[in-house]
């Protein structure tokens, strides 16, 4: 479903509304709660264990920080440095690691948040970060380092499937069709992402709005996919095209994609 403006915030339009207080502000875009309570309890947490290295870092965050979150499953390393924004909306499950710098924002009005499966590895600096939207990584998947999984409606990512450093999922759009306004003042939407279980996406691969890569597919690195890449195809190139089938997986049939 494409979403229109309304239901996507601006962050400028947040940082800079007049009717809202310093800490209003700070509480809306970081905490998620209102009032003084769930403030101060995101900010001591953090203050004590977000910045600490090494392995006293590692048990104070594994204390502290599943006391911030909607759910937290056993066994899950949280690195240096990892920021959590509105973390009631996030759930994990058992054995996930959660390395160095990584942003992990469920950020939203109405969205449900993030979801990381069991076994799940996301690599140092990724970013997940929603926009009124929701994230789901199914369980053993492995998000290298450096990724950016943007979501403004809905992206998913099947179990066991492999994302390579540098690679980024837009679940969002902008509409440019007015060449007499700015980008920004015209309307974002967004139709979600979807990857399937057990894929493969090279470094540097770009899966655009409104994409759905299927079970076991190879994207090559540094793609942009911009049509639907289905089950066991190897796509590659920019704008993607559909290069192979991967040997025992079904056939190769894109809509709307051209097939070499």
């Amino acid at each position: 479903m494409l979403l229109a403006v309304s239901d996507i915030p601006r962050a400028q339009d947040q940082l800079f509304d007049r009717r809202q207080s310093a800490r209003e502000k700070y509480a809306a875009l970081v905490v998620g709660r209102p009032g003084w309570g769930a403030l101060l309890k995101h900010e001591l947490v953090t203050l004590v264990s977000q910045n600490v290295p090494g392995a006293l870092g590692l048990v104070l965050r594994k204390s502290l920080y599943p006391s911030l979150l909607g759910a937290c499953g056993r066994n899950v390393v949280f690195g240096q440095n990892v920021v959590l924004r509105h973390p009631h909306k996030i759930r994990i499950a058992d054995n996930v690691v959660i390395d160095d710098n990584c942003l992990i924002d469920a950020k939203g009005e109405t969205n449900s948040g993030i979801v990381i499966g069991s076994g799940v590895f996301i690599g140092r600096n990724t970013i997940l970060s929603c926009k009124n939207g929701n994230i789901e990584i199914g369980p053993g998947a492995n998000i290298g380092f450096n990724c950016e999984i943007f979501s403004a409606s809905t992206v998913t990512i099947g179990r066991d499937t492999l994302l390579a450093a540098y690679c980024y999922l837009i679940g969002g759009d902008h509409d440019f069709s007015d060449g007499s306004q700015p980008v920004l003042a015209q309307a974002r939407t967004s139709a979600g992402v979807a990857v399937g279980s057990g894929a493969w996406l090279g470094a540097g691969a770009k899966i655009l709005d409104g994409v759905t890569v299927g079970d076991g597919a190879i994207i090559g690195a540094a793609a942009v996919v911009k049509a639907d890449v289905p089950a066991g195809a190897i796509a590659a190139g920019i704008p993607a095209r559909i290069v192979g089938q991967r040997e025992g997986a079904g056939p190769v049939g894109v809509q709307g994609a051209p097939a070499m």
